[in-house]
C-alpha cells in the first residue's frame, strides 16, 4: 500500500504485447512470420530483432519493409479503383513542418518562414504516396526532387509512369521540371495560378468590367495540384505528424 492512500491501488492492466513480426507479415499478405532459414524479408531485418521494430522504424527503412508495406497496400486500393495496379502519372509538393525539442538536422525555409524539416512527396492521382522523402526545410524544392527520385531505383519501382505535375517552384536550370525529363524521360507540367493582369488598356470613358478580366476572388483548387495538397493536409491533422519529432531526418516517417 503506498503511503498517503487509504486503500491498495488495483494493479494496472498490462499492454497487451504486439508482435511485430505478424503485423508485417499480414500486411505482406505472408501466412508466418519470418526465419532466420526460409524468412521473406532480409536477413538483415531479422537479425536486428523483430520484436522491437514495431517502435523502431528505421530498421523497417533500413530493410525497405515500409516501402514494400506501402506498395502491398496502395496496389490492391488502385485494382479496386478501377486503376492498374501501376500508376501512370503523379503530382508532387512538399510540406515544411517545425521540429520539436529533440535536435537532429533542420534548416530554415525562407518562403515559408519555417525552421525544421520538409516532406516531400510523390503521389499518384488517387492521393495515394508513391515516394516519400524527409530532408532538411533550407533543401529547395527544385533541389529536392533529387533526393526524391533516384533515377535507377524510382524507374524500377514505377515502371509506367510517364507523366508528373508540379508547381512553379520546380522551375530551374537544370533542376526540377527539367531534371525530370532529363534524368528520368518524364514529361512534367507546371501547373500555375490563373494569371492576373496588371493593367488594362481602354479608352478615355470606357466603363471597365473588371468581374470579366479578374479571376474571382477567394480561394482556387488547382488542377492535379489539390490531390497532393490534400494528401499533405491529411499529414498535417495527424498529431504525430504535426511537428517532426525525430532526431534522425531520415527516419521520419511521412
Amino acid at each position: 500500500m503506498r503511503a498517503g492512500f487509504p486503500y491498495q491501488l488495483p494493479a494496472a492492466r498490462p499492454r497487451p504485447r504486439t508482435d511485430s513480426d505478424r503485423v508485417g507479415c499480414s500486411c505482406l499478405g505472408l501466412d508466418s512470420a519470418p526465419c532466420e532459414n526460409d524468412s521473406p524479408f532480409p536477413l538483415s531485418y531479422v537479425l536486428y530483432g523483430a520484436v522491437s521494430t514495431y517502435r523502431n522504424g528505421w530498421v523497417w527503412r533500413k530493410t525497405g519493409l515500409w516501402e514494400q508495406l506501402n506498395a502491398r497496400l496502395r496496389e490492391p486500393v488502385r485494382v479496386a479503383l478501377g486503376r492498374q495496379a501501376q500508376p501512370s502519372a503523379g503530382i508532387i509538393d512538399s510540406q515544411s513542418v517545425k521540429t520539436t525539442g529533440v535536435g537532429g538536422e533542420r534548416g530554415y525555409d525562407d518562403a515559408k518562414k519555417i525552421k525544421g524539416r520538409k516532406r516531400h512527396l510523390l503521389v499518384d492521382t488517387q492521393e495515394l504516396v508513391l515516394k516519400a522523402k524527409v530532408h532538411t526545410a533550407d533543401v529547395m524544392d527544385r533541389d529536392g526532387v533529387t533526393l526524391l527520385l533516384p533515377p535507377e531505383q524510382t524507374k524500377e519501382q514505377f515502371p509506367r509512369v510517364s507523366h508528373v505535375w508540379l508547381n512553379a517552384g520546380y522551375n530551374g536550370k537544370d533542376k526540377g521540371k527539367l531534371w525530370i525529363k532529363q534524368h528520368l524521360g518524364w514529361t512534367a507540367q507546371i501547373v500555375q495560378h490563373p494569371p492576373k493582369p496588371r493593367w488594362v488598356w481602354a479608352p478615355e470613358g470606357t466603363v471597365i468590367d473588371w468581374d470579366k478580366i479578374l479571376p474571382p476572388p477567394g480561394f482556387h483548387v488547382l488542377p492535379r495540384r489539390w490531390v497532393v495538397e490534400r494528401t499533405l493536409a491529411w499529414l498535417g491533422r495527424a498529431a504525430g505528424s504535426l511537428k517532426s519529432m525525430s532526431a534522425c531526418a531520415r527516419a521520419v516517417k511521412p
